[in-house]
């Protein structure tokens, strides 16, 4: 089975070892880098990593870096793992790239969910703050406007409607009674419709057509973030 490749970028050094010393020990983790400044995170991008975890507070701009990340290496997935609990940062590191963000302090437990999370094509957002980061995102003035011409097909509409309900890839499935496989195709389909980079952007971009009366309390509640 391959490994899963992993790099770390914090300008922490202890806690920068300790995060490589911890996953170079677990079998299924490969360590590929490390790096101490945004200008790193491109650097670790050209190795093609399959996911680099990032922080925000250190030298230089993270988040454009972030964004360069994903023209560099779109199959890297950037995870924040960051002190930062301001919501502003949670959206604007979702905006440029991310499909992860961890606060520090979390678990090890949580920081693995989270990173197992985001490699299976899925969001993660610390459980404590993630309904005021989605209500954030869906009011943010710098997404794009919908396009009303675009319409969903009536399993594209079932799948972003479960999506709101905060169902994974594997319960979408179950409940529809097809393959997980073809779930995930549907979302990559979603994403190229809709513009969108990950399942935090499908569903605002699905709201945003108007084609759905879910209160937005369920999008409060969704788990698809934890």
């Amino acid at each position: 089975m391959r490994r899963i490749s992993i790099a770390f970028v914090d300008d922490h050094p202890v806690l920068l070892g300790g995060l490589a010393h911890i996953f170079s020990e677990i079998p299924r983790f490969s360590v590929v880098g490390t790096g101490r400044c945004a200008a790193d995170i491109d650097l670790l991008s050209e190795k093609h990593p399959d996911i680099i975890l990032v922080d925000l507070n250190m030298p230089g701009d993270a988040f454009s870096a972030i964004r360069r990340s994903q023209e560099i290496s779109p199959s890297t997935h950037i995870l924040v793992f960051t002190a930062s609990a301001g919501i502003d940062h949670a959206v604007k590191a979702l905006e440029a790239g991310a499909t992860g963000y961890v606060l520090k302090g979390s678990t090890d437990d949580e920081l693995i969910q989270a990173i197992d999370t985001v490699l299976a094509g899925e969001t993660f957002i610390t459980p404590s703050f993630a309904s005021k980061v989605i209500s954030a995102l869906r009011n943010s003035s710098v997404r794009k406007p919908s396009d009303p011409s675009i319409k969903l097909s009536v399993r594209e509409d079932q799948i972003v409607r479960l999506l709101l309900m905060g169902r994974t890839n594997k319960e979408i499935a179950e409940r529809l009674k097809i393959s997980e496989k073809t779930v995930k195709h549907y979302m990559t389909l979603l994403m190229q419709k809709l513009h969108a980079r990950n399942r935090v952007e499908v569903v605002l971009a699905a709201q945003e057509l108007g084609t759905f009366a879910t209160a937005r309390g369920d999008v409060q509640q969704t788990p698809l973030l934890n």
